[in-house]
């Protein structure tokens, strides 16, 4: 090699290695903020974001993986198996979702109550024990994978149901979690005040603990054991959760753009009313092909497209009661997130949602990737987006409530990571659906739901190719993760403007 050569070689290692060094200051120095002026629960809530964080980036990671086994099936083949991969993918998504919420909620909890947090000792413990749980599961997942189909494996190693497929000791450990988490957030409001979202945050709770031990037992009629395990998958991240996202959305707001509180607290309970009454009754729309009677046809139909619609009005009007403060801001991003959640808990919950559940389009999209699509925005759309918002709050007061504006020195990485990460998941969500239409037409209205079929829609080339397009998106959705976390740790780094103050109406 010529002295020229290896002369390169080395002035690209060594930009490389300085490059390294400054994202490693640059994360120091994010560990090592200031923490005076965080409370004791936002102290503790900046724990669950930073392992909601981790967790976002082992969903799109084995997100990557199982996409990429799907186009070519031999890729870790015997190592690491397509079906663990989407589990992982699947499972990491909730719980980082769930983490940011209870992070959320124990951030603003000390503001909303005016007294300190109640319990919070016994709190930090079910953080590390929630977390040390978390951590053995996905070890399980990755280094035992399968057991005999005996009660030891359901306990033990894997219960073998779809997004609950966490082993029964971790399920009883996600309900005592639940519950020290409610001890904090009833006993502190009853020590100080109590207000709309505080009534309504405690019975929602109740529902998030109550609702999830329907999915811990076992039934051998299969019709008995989807009809639970629905509950699960509907009630408590459907319903349970939008509520909760509701109550962050609410407080958001109030300090974000100074919106009237009777204004957020009088959608949250029109919401409440709309996802335990409409919520329980649309429901119906998972009950059509497992031998339930025929009336759930019409009742879970027409209900389900009900659900997101309070959000999106609380939004939409806290926007326009806005104006009488004159959009005064200083969080942008966190702004730009919150306005990402609307439209996507609409499009992706509410559209994305109805288009297939009515019976008659049912019968011909159901279990196909029309369903993933949906998945896929209405997850996005509907939590991820309120927790990255969170995040941005979190992060300005913690700065110590520094200017966080779109001129902003490097605002192009939030601007960016925004764009990236919404345009990522509304291509796979394209992707997706076009497979899922071909697969409707094909292996269901032509080919009668044969084997054949299904192998023949599996085989036709738009299905591969948008199979290869939700490869290529989620691929730009994870560049967005990188530049989001990268200015999650740099965002309001040397700023000296305050923001401006927000008076609450």
């Amino acid at each position: 090699m010529n002295t020229s050569g290896l002369n390169g070689i080395m002035q690209s290692a060594t930009a490389l290695c300085e490059k390294s060094r400054v994202c490693l200051n640059d994360f120091k120095a994010w560990v090592q903020l200031d923490s005076t002026n965080l409370t004791d629960g936002q102290q503790l809530a900046v724990k669950y974001f930073t392992v909601a964080v981790i967790l976002f980036f082992a969903q799109i990671l084995f997100g990557l993986l199982a996409a990429t086994q799907f186009i070519f099936p031999g890729f870790l083949y015997e190592i690491l198996d397509f079906s663990v991969n989407r589990m992982i993918h699947i499972n990491a998504m909730i719980v980082w979702m769930l983490y940011g919420f209870i992070g959320c909620v124990y951030w603003f909890l000390e503001d909303e109550s005016g007294t300190e947090i109640v319990g919070l000792k016994l709190g930090n413990i079910a953080f590390w024990v929630f977390t040390g749980a978390v951590t053995l599961v996905v070890m399980v997942y990755l280094l035992v994978q399968i057991g005999p189909g005996k009660d030891s494996s359901l306990w033990f190693i894997n219960e073998g149901r779809e997004y609950i497929e966490a082993p029964r000791w971790a399920d009883i450990g996600i309900v005592v979690v639940i519950l020290i988490f409610f001890y904090n957030v009833v006993a502190t409001f009853s020590k100080g005040k109590w207000s709309g979202i505080a009534g309504v945050l405690t019975l929602d709770l109740v529902a998030l603990a109550g609702l999830y031990v329907a999915g811990m037992f076992y039934m051998t009629n299969i019709t008995h054991e989807q009809y639970w395990w629905w509950w699960v998958i509907h009630l408590w991240v459907e319903a349970t959760w939008e509520v909760l996202v509701g109550v962050i959305m609410a407080w958001s707001l109030m300090k974000l753009l100074g919106v009237r509180r009777k204004i957020v607290q009088t959608w949250l309970y029109i919401e409440v009313a709309l996802m335990f009454g409409s919520g329980i009754l649309g429901l119906g729309h998972h009950y059509f092909w497992i031998g339930t009677p025929e009336y759930w046809l019409t009742i879970g139909g027409f209900f389900s497209a009900l659900e997101p619609i309070p959000l999106v009005a609380m939004v939409v009007h806290a926007v326009y009661d806005s104006g009488a403060h004159a959009f005064k801001n200083g969080n942008h991003p966190a702004l730009a997130w919150i306005i990402a959640q609307a439209f996507g808990n609409f499009f992706g919950a509410g559209v994305w949602g109805f288009m297939h559940t009515l019976p008659q389009i049912n019968i011909f999209t159901h279990g196909t990737q029309w369903s993933a699509s949906h998945g896929h925005l209405a997850f996005f759309g509907a939590y991820a987006t309120i927790n990255i918002a969170f995040f941005y709050l979190a992060i300005q007061h913690w700065r110590g409530d520094v200017w966080m504006g779109g001129g902003s020195q490097n605002a192009w990485r939030w601007k960016w990571a925004l764009g990236l990460l919404n345009g990522g998941v509304l291509g796979m969500t394209i992707a997706l659906l076009i497979a899922g239409y071909e697969q409707s037409f094909i292996e269901r209205a032509v080919e009668g739901s044969t084997w054949g079929g299904y192998f023949t829609a599996q085989n036709h080339p738009s299905f591969q190719s948008a199979m290869v397009w939700r490869l290529f998106f989620g691929g730009m959705t994870f560049a967005g993760f990188i530049l989001l976390v990268w200015d999650l740790l740099t965002i309001g780094k040397g700023e000296t403007r305050k923001a401006p103050e927000v008076i609450e109406s």
